[in-house]
């Protein structure tokens, strides 16, 4: 497994990425060689909190915890991670057991192809920095449920969508 490690107001030692990179080799049993997990420590508020994401296959596993220890938090981090990745074979395994069992029937006529729906509009925009105040009312103007937009605080671009509950959900693409 690939690690990853990024700090965001924490400085991450040398024992720090020992004792993770150990403690993570033990979800390897459950990966091949191509899994990635990226550990993203950092400081808020005088609490320290850890992330840890895992892909595999275009599977995602991540945990996210805060305490007063990064130490700590990967105890409290690592079990949900195992969990999470076990229910997941668990359902795999699952839905494998009670496929239903083909029965003998043939097919006198071959199944049309599925096609899917073409791309029937296709719009090219510059970005300019926006501030998410600004994001958020430009939903409202124009009546759309998203809205991509250079943020003007991380210089990052982002996805403002307005949520069922009418509450605002933001995506964050790192590339």
């Amino acid at each position: 497994m690939k690690i990853t490690f990024v700090e965001k107001n924490y400085k991450i030692g040398n024992r720090f990425k020992d004792v993770m990179t150990e403690k993570l080799s033990k979800l390897d049993r459950y990966f091949g060689e191509d899994a990635t997990a990226r550990v993203v420590a950092s400081e808020q508020n005088k609490m320290e909190k850890l992330e840890v994401t895992i892909t595999n296959k275009g599977v995602l596993y991540r945990s996210e915890v805060k305490s007063d220890n990064n130490y700590n938090n990967i105890d409290l981090a690592l079990p949900k991670l195992e969990k999470q990745i076990v229910r997941s074979r668990e359902k795999l395994t699952q839905s494998k057991r009670t496929a239903p069992k083909s029965v003998g029937f043939e097919f006198l006529e071959e199944m049309p192809e599925l096609k899917l729906p073409e791309v029937y509009k296709k719009k090219t925009f510059e970005l300019e920095p926006t501030m998410i105040e600004e994001a958020k009312d430009a939903i409202e103007r124009l009546g759309h449920s998203f809205y991509i937009f250079l943020n003007a605080e991380t210089g990052k671009v982002n996805v403002l969508y307005k949520r069922a509950d009418n509450k605002y959900g933001l995506i964050e693409v790192n590339f």
